[in-house]
């Protein structure tokens, strides 16, 4: 079960996360909102609702902002006609890439979202070009650093978490884990890992590789993740997945 990673997104967007938490904060209100709108506002009974509250929760929004984002959805505030879009493409080095998307103008967002591929060295790509290299997945981003209830938070105590909790994989990814399972078992591998008081950096429907592009050259790594940052950083783009495995020499040379 345990695997082992090069991938070092959660190493280079880590850092990020604090300057980056109120475009975080405001793109999870939209996706809570639109949840709500669709769905209705219970969160037993939407389980779209209860994915985008579980993240928003993980990420540290306040209860207070989720109510108001699930009012909003509810009929208490004007919401335009919003669609869910999954992108995908190609970075730099032949690395693939897909992207959830939450938009109320897919033609403004497909035009931007081609323009950074191309500013970028990469390009969008039609529909099912690099799907096949994913899966869908509940994801779990666990810091183990942060320690856990009782024992220390040792990669064997993990794993006994994660055959406990129902979850099918966990993965180091760099400093982290990634604790992965069915995406129908995401609420309950959830509410699993919260009794266990396993500290949480990220919880998420991912599109997880199931084969990865090694990129060698550390100047193609480097315009990797400019554009991985640089979609990310898109209002409409909810997730960006991508399957860059950067060996070693290549995740030192990033650090300098």
């Amino acid at each position: 079960m345990a695997g082992h990673s090069h991938s070092a997104n959660i190493k280079f967007r880590k850092d990020r996360v604090d300057s980056k938490r109120a475009a975080a904060f405001a793109k999870l209100s939209r996706m809570i909102t639109v949840a709500a709108r669709q769905g209705g506002g219970s969160l037993d009974g939407n389980a779209k609702l209860r994915l985008a509250f579980d993240k928003a929760r993980v990420l540290g929004m306040s209860r207070d902002a989720i109510d108001r984002a699930i009012k909003k959805g509810t009929g208490e505030g004007e919401l335009g006609a919003y669609e869910e879009i999954v992108y995908e493409g190609y970075g730099p080095g032949g690395v693939a890439i897909m992207l959830d998307v939450l938009t109320d103008n897919r033609h403004r967002t497909a035009a931007d979202v081609r323009g950074l591929f191309d500013k970028h060295g990469g390009n969008l790509a039609s529909s099912g070009a690099v799907g096949w290299m994913f899966e869908r997945r509940g994801r779990f981003v666990v810091d183990p650093a942060a320690g856990g209830t009782g024992a220390a938070l040792t990669e064997d105590r993990l794993l006994e978490i994660v055959l406990e909790v129902g979850a099918d994989d966990l993965q180091r990814d760099g400093e982290a884990f990634a604790v992965l399972c069915a995406p129908a078992a995401f609420a309950e591998v959830q509410k699993g890992l919260d009794r266990a008081g396993v500290p949480l950096r990220a919880a998420e429907l991912a599109f997880v590789p199931t084969q990865r592009t090694v990129v060698a050259d550390p100047a193609v790594a480097q315009r990797v993740v400019k554009l991985v940052d640089a979609l990310e950083d898109h209002d409409d783009v909810q997730g960006v997945h991508s399957n860059e495995d950067f060996p070693d020499a290549v995740v030192r040379a990033l650090e300098v």
